[in-house]
Parts: structure tokens; C-alpha cells; sequence
């Protein structure tokens, strides 16, 4: 019998890191939205990329280093994929400005363009990180372990 997964196994944890990748995602959405709307709602600001733009980088800050560690368990080298994601965001970002500025002035409402933007960016991203920036680190990082000696035998314990 082989030690290779099989297609089964694969498929199931794909699917398995698609839905964490949603579940974090997700998180990252609720960081966006509540930041837009304190943004918009108590800091009174009416152009609609005024707290987008804020919004989008907290909700990037945390999808990045959550996804990188739980979802791709991605063990390269952070600097190198940090600048990978940016270079999406130096191309997303003004293409989604313009594009939700746009829909402001076509008397789209903000939080209708935000989800827009949030579920575009939320495809395009899982795409982007899956297939360039993790491609070759997907599940390289080692799980943390801690040695404990009570007597000459030691004992490893998995942290995670």
C-alpha cells in the first residue's frame, strides 16, 4: 500500500481549507464592514473610499496573518509573501476605489457597494493566496511542540 493521499483525501482537505479560509474570511468581513460603518456612522465621512480604504487595510492585516498560519499553514518566508499580497492590493485597491466610486456616483448605496467589493475581493484573494502566494508552502509549517522531562524519559506534547 502506498504513503500517497489519495484523490479523496486531497479533495477532503481542500475543501476542508475552503471553508476555513470562508470561516477567517468571514472575520476579516466583520473587521471590514464594522470599521466602514464607524468610519461612515460616527466619523460622519459620506465619500464612500474615505472608509473603505482603512477598513480594507485592517481587514488585510488580519485575513493575511490568519490564513497564513491556520488555513495554508504556510511556513515561508513572510516578508516574501507579505510583498506578494501587496502587489494584489497595489492593483486591487485603486481598481476597486474607482470602481465603488463609481457606483456612489451612479446612486449606489455604500454598504451595497461594500459587500460587492468584500465578496469580490473574497474570491479573488482565496485565488490569488492559494495559487501564487502559498502555491509551493501549503501545509510546510511544523507544528509547534513542547518537550517535557520528568525523568530520563521525555515526553513530546503537541501545543497545537
Amino acid at each position: 500500500m502506498s504513503n500517497q493521499p489519495t484523490k479523496n483525501s486531497s479533495d477532503k482537505k481542500e475543501l476542508f481549507r475552503v471553508i476555513k479560509y470562508t470561516l477567517v474570511a468571514a472575520s476579516a468581513g466583520i473587521i471590514q464592514f464594522g470599521t466602514f460603518a464607524l468610519f461612515t456612522e460616527v466619523f460622519g465621512l459620506t465619500d464612500w473610499w474615505l472608509s473603505y480604504l482603512p477598513s480594507l487595510i485592517l481587514s488585510v492585516l488580519w485575513n493575511f496573518t490568519i490564513n497564513r498560519k491556520y488555513t495554508f499553514k504556510s511556513a515561508s518566508n513572510v516578508p516574501i509573501a507579505m510583498v506578494k499580497v501587496a502587489v494584489f492590493y497595489l492593483i486591487f485597491t485603486p481598481l476597486s476605489t474607482i470602481f465603488g466610486d463609481w457606483l456612489q456616483g451612479a446612486g449606489w448605496d455604500g454598504y451595497v457597494i461594500e459587500i460587492v467589493v468584500m465578496i469580490l475581493n473574497f474570491v479573488l484573494e482565496f485565488l490569488y493566496q492559494r495559487f501564487f502566494v502559498f502555491k509551493d508552502s501549503i501545509d510546510s509549517a511544523v507544528p509547534s511542540v513542547k518537550v517535557e522531562a520528568d525523568s530520563e524519559d521525555a515526553i513530546i506534547v503537541d501545543k497545537d
